[in-house]
């Protein structure tokens, strides 16, 4: 068979579902191949991560269209399970030199913006490190609460084992990390791409956050390495989690919040702010009173 791909959010991550499903195929003998316009297939897959990405008009054909993913608000669809469980075909984005996969799926917690309760449910099990580690030597891990499963830390400890350079890139959970300094110590053993994400979400968060922050320094990992999303509702409230996080040492990111399922998208007043906040240069330079994002207006008005 003749098997086209279509990556709907562009090449600048790598779609994880597209790789297995590639690989999958080349495995059974089929051809498979980024869907070229005007062409014709046999199955034509498109995976959607992201809601924001626009479809283009791209003309072409195929016996079978099968699309998916939360880009399309599609919470049942899943890989059938030998699909699932392939290792990922890497030479679809050979710029990336990571590997990339899940050691568990799903969460305990049910934050109201996440769509991960409701698609995936709560956390279990889901792969070892080397179903889909190949030979590569960093890893790019897309948890979403890795460290509440006993299985997800059984694996932290392989990755240190195998001195594999990671990153979580959807954050750990720094309220396991404030409570349980064991934890964070072997975090500390972890050899890490860049950052130890975390998030800062809610003022309510403030205790364990800086408990977390105080259990890493504690075993050896710098301020720096500690990266923080920060949602932003109500700014002055981000402000003040986002100027606590630069006291401590740390490096925040500001995440504008939205709400796809009811239409409420980020107000000009939380995008200039977390423009200010994401572009260092920016943020190193500069107060927020006297960021000036549109020419003749500053920041401070928005506190008149």
């Amino acid at each position: 068979m003749r098997i086209g791909l279509i990556d709907i959010d562009g090449h600048h991550f790598p779609n994880l579902a597209l790789m297995k499903l590639s690989a999958w195929h080349k495995a059974q003998g089929d051809a498979v191949e980024w869907a070229r316009e005007f062409g014709h297939y046999d199955v034509l897959y498109k995976s959607k991560v992201f809601t924001f990405s626009t479809e283009r008009t791209f003309f072409v054909s195929a016996d079978r269209i099968v699309q998916g993913g939360t880009g399309y608000r599609d919470y049942e669809t899943t890989l059938p399970e030998e699909i699932e469980h392939t290792c990922p075909d890497y030479s679809l984005y050979p710029e990336f030199r990571a590997a990339y996969g899940f050691l568990t799926r799903g969460c305990p917690n049910r934050c109201p913006w996440c769509v991960v309760p409701r698609k995936e449910g709560a956390i279990r099990p889901h792969a070892e490190l080397s179903e889909f580690i190949a030979d590569r030597k960093q890893a790019i891990l897309l948890d979403n609460n890795v460290l509440a499963s006993d299985f997800g830390l059984s694996q932290i400890e392989e990755i240190v084992r195998r001195g594999i350079r990671v990153d979580f890139n959807q954050g750990l959970d720094a309220r396991i990390i404030a409570e349980c300094p064991d934890i964070a110590r072997l975090l500390a053993r972890v050899k890490w791409i860049r950052h130890i994400r975390m998030a800062y979400d809610h003022a309510t968060n403030e205790e364990p956050v800086m408990r977390a922050i105080e259990n890493l320094k504690a075993a050896g990992v710098q301020p720096y390495r500690m990266w923080f999303y920060v949602l932003v509702k109500d700014v002055s409230d981000a402000m003040r989690r986002v100027e606590q996080l630069r006291a401590a040492g740390c490096e925040p990111f500001a995440q504008p919040y939205r709400d796809f399922d009811h239409n409420i998208k980020p107000t000009q007043f939380q995008r200039d702010f977390a423009k200010w906040v994401n572009e260092k240069r920016l943020f190193n330079s500069i107060e927020f009173n006297d960021f000036e994002p549109r020419k003749g207006f500053k920041c401070a008005q928005y506190f008149q």
